[in-house]
């Protein structure tokens, strides 16, 4: 065996597991990491299973987060309720462009896409669309990277619930929205936790085996 051939051997034919939390590569045959003591897996456990569950309740959770109102203004008596696109189509009339593109891409656009493009990297490992899997890995970070950045009208709500309050003057209260796209993002964020990404990479490895399997057809 050459040192390129070396330098593409993995370990998981082989028996090495990298730890979940510490990341140390040892034989899975250990049944737990000699350096923190959690338990070895080739791949996480049920990884599809739960991150499919995890996407489909975020995307059930998504139409009541942008639907219901994500805060309460009581202001001299006159109650105002706000939903993510009545606050966006308000800052967009009013002309504040900048801040109505930062709500439309982080509580809009970035959700979606993150729904998306979770249940495309599900697709490819299971081989039910084509891919190329240093693609897809890229794709997975940047997903697991941008996610967290949803929660930006979470900290703007609670900021106004915990600063605005002027008795009966005014008062901010937030609203079952601001719960459901709380959600949304943490189960988004629960479900990029819990994709393997070398998945992919087994997938391809399946398909190269299965393409080297078929038979060269005889050339007339």
């Amino acid at each position: 065996m050459n040192s390129s051939e070396k330098q593409l051997e993995r370990g998981a034919p082989n028996g090495l597991a990298g730890c979940h939390i510490c990341e140390k590569v040892s034989p899975v045959s250990l049944g737990s990491c000699p350096r923190c003591g959690s338990k070895l897996h080739l791949r996480k456990p049920d990884s599809l299973n739960r991150t499919i569950a995890l996407i489909i309740a975020a995307a059930i959770m998504y139409v009541p987060a942008n639907m219901l109102p994500i805060m309460s203004i009581r202001e001299l008596g006159v109650l105002t309720e706000s939903t993510i696109v009545k606050g966006l189509v308000q800052f967009w009339e009013a002309g504040s462009y900048p801040i109505a593109i930062v709500i439309f891409t982080a509580s809009i656009l970035i959700p979606l896409l993150k729904i998306s493009s979770l249940l495309w990297l599900c697709a490819a490992a299971k081989g039910l669309v084509p891919h190329s899997s240093k693609v897809l890995g890229k794709v997975y970070w940047m997903t697991e990277l941008l996610g967290r950045w949803s929660m930006v009208d979470i900290f703007v709500v609670a900021i106004l619930v915990t600063m605005v309050q002027l008795g009966n003057y005014m008062r901010v209260t937030p609203g079952p929205g601001a719960l459901a796209f709380a959600g949304v993002v943490i189960l988004t964020m629960f479900a990029a936790m819990s994709f393997d990404p070398k998945l992919l990479w087994d997938q391809l490895d399946r398909e190269k085996a299965d393409a080297a399997r078929k038979p060269i057809p005889d050339s007339e």
